[in-house]
């Protein structure tokens, strides 16, 4: 198969980068992760959103396009976790829309991200880990980041809402190509049948869309 860049997506907690690291080692592919600890605003805006959400925004909004522009042309199949269009359309809409960002900085981050994304190559395919908003909840209790612990869960909610409507419009309009996994009631750590057929259904997915 010739490479291809693969993004994966989903909301806080779903599990992204512990399934990026296990899909990079199955198939020998070059992880590219999300840059969290690192983020110097990232306690401060669980703690002051309003305050703090455009500087969270465009933080991560510089280190994706940094990773990005790493990736634009390809030796070997890569797997990034979290994709700079969850910026846009997911956190700093959602955001926005929460009252926690105002309207000048959402029309200021917009006009960034759209000159900085028309750059950039676009995935070959974007794997959408889903999971209801009990179960996001329930990983972020269990995986225990203190600035985690104070996540507002309609928050959470409508972070869930943006992403289904999202991707429903990815599929709709075929922008780039989409896979849809469930993951409720479901682990990629223990359930070894559940991690293999999520990997290969991947890889016949590339496989099959550049024939």
């Amino acid at each position: 198969m010739k490479p291809s860049f693969i993004g994966i997506a989903g909301n806080i907690g779903v599990g992204k980068t512990t399934f990026t690291r296990m899909l990079c080692d199955y198939y020998d592919w070059e992880p590219h992760f999300e840059v969290v600890v690192d983020n110097p605003y990232l306690s401060d805006f669980y703690a002051d959103m309003k305050k703090w959400s455009f500087h969270l925004q465009i933080f991560f909004l510089g280190k994706r396009f940094k990773v990005q522009k790493k990736i634009q042309n390809l030796t070997q199949t890569i797997v990034q976790d979290r994709t700079i269009y969850e910026d846009a359309m997911i956190f700093a809409k959602s955001i926005h829309e929460f009252g926690n960002m105002s309207n000048r900085d959402w029309d200021c981050y917009r006009e960034i991200f759209y000159e900085m994304t028309s750059y950039l190559k676009k995935p070959d395919l974007i794997v959408y880990l889903q999971a209801s908003t009990d179960s996001l909840l329930s990983r972020i209790r269990k995986r225990g980041r203190d600035y985690e612990q104070s996540i507002d869960p309609e928050y959470l909610h409508l972070l869930n809402i943006h992403y289904d409507n999202w991707i429903r419009s990815l599929q709709k309009s075929g922008e780039i190509n989409t896979l849809v996994i469930p993951t409720d009631h479901k682990d990629f750590v223990t359930d070894e049948a559940f991690r293999v057929e999520s990997f290969q259904s991947i890889y016949t997915f590339l496989e099959n869309s550049k024939k």
